[in-house]
């Protein structure tokens, strides 16, 4: 296996021109477990660690996305992510803090989940409520790509990546509502999601966002549930009041979740369970910033 080291992001797009079939690495958090354990032997290992812009965020404005941004490096590691970014990035910093170990977490990057599109990625789930604004920062020797975040998965284990490009960095709208990150495991850390969903309330647009995560062959959103409780919201006034949502419109909404998912039966748990898990967490997590987002009225008045 050859070994990859550049110095330089140009350097690293070289490379990667070059050996197209070169496995990026940075954290290792999920690479060295597949070459560990003999289920991936690529022909080449792209280093990415002296690259040091790849560890850094900024903020600010963006062609094509409103308001502030967040232009997150792709090697940010999760726990600079929950220890800087909790104010401006709530869902995400939140799915963070649940990944594996302290170690993980000081390693572990929102562009390795992205690079290697696992459905049960935690940052995935969070990335697709966070809005359809959310862009990969897509880079090769040919230029610079954006991709919506909804159109970046595309198989299980798969992405929409070239095979010359490598994730720069992804662009993210500050939250302008609250979010939340729930994830059901086998025990409760250092374990892959059986299933987790991220969902944020957008008031200044009139919408929601969720993701579902190790619920189907990719992360994805439930789509039907959001627009659903949109209109909920808009018709009956509640952004502009905070009045009760209602058990009825919750417990429809767990239902829509739920039913938004294609799981699998498989050795963490079966669909059944998964389905039944959607649905309580979709209900937990609206429920979570619905409160959060009603207090924020009563403090504003």
């Amino acid at each position: 296996m050859e070994f990859l080291r550049p110095a330089t992001w140009d350097e690293a797009l070289a490379a990667k021109a070059e050996n197209p079939s070169a496995l990026p690495i940075s954290g290792g958090t999920d690479v060295m477990v597949e070459l560990n354990f003999d289920r991936h032997r690529p022909a080449a290992l792209l280093d990415l660690n002296r690259i040091s812009e790849l560890t850094e965020w900024e903020s600010g404005a963006y062609e094509g996305q409103e308001g502030e941004v967040i232009r997150l490096g792709a090697a940010v590691p999760y726990a600079r992510i929950t220890q800087e970014l909790s104010a401006q990035l709530p869902g995400l910093a939140i799915a963070g803090n649940t990944v594996g170990s302290p170690q993980i977490r000081n390693r572990g990057s929102v562009g390795g989940n992205l690079g290697g599109a696992s459905p049960a990625g935690d940052a995935h789930p969070a990335l697709l409520a966070a809005g359809r604004d959310v862009l990969v920062e897509a880079q090769s020797v040919r230029g610079t790509r954006l991709i919506p975040i909804d159109e970046f998965y595309v198989g299980v284990k798969r992405n929409s990546l070239e095979a010359d490009e490598l994730i720069r960095a992804v662009r993210i709208p500050v939250a302008d509502g609250p979010q939340q990150f729930s994830k059901i495991g086998t025990r409760n850390a250092m374990v892959i999601a059986v299933c987790a969903f991220g969902f944020a309330l957008h008031p200044k647009n009139g919408t929601v966002g969720t993701g579902i995560g190790s619920a189907a062959p990719t992360p994805r959103r439930a789509v039907e549930a959001e627009e659903f409780l949109a209109g909920e919201l808009a018709e009956r006034g509640l952004w502009q009041s905070g009045g009760l949502i209602g058990p009825a419109a919750i417990q429809r909404f767990g239902e829509l979740v739920s039913a938004a998912s294609s799981p699998i039966d498989d050795v963490r748990g079966s669909a059944a369970y998964r389905r039944h898990a959607l649905a309580v967490m979709a209900r937990r997590t609206l429920t979570w910033t619905w409160n959060e987002y009603t207090q924020s009225l009563r403090s504003a008045a």
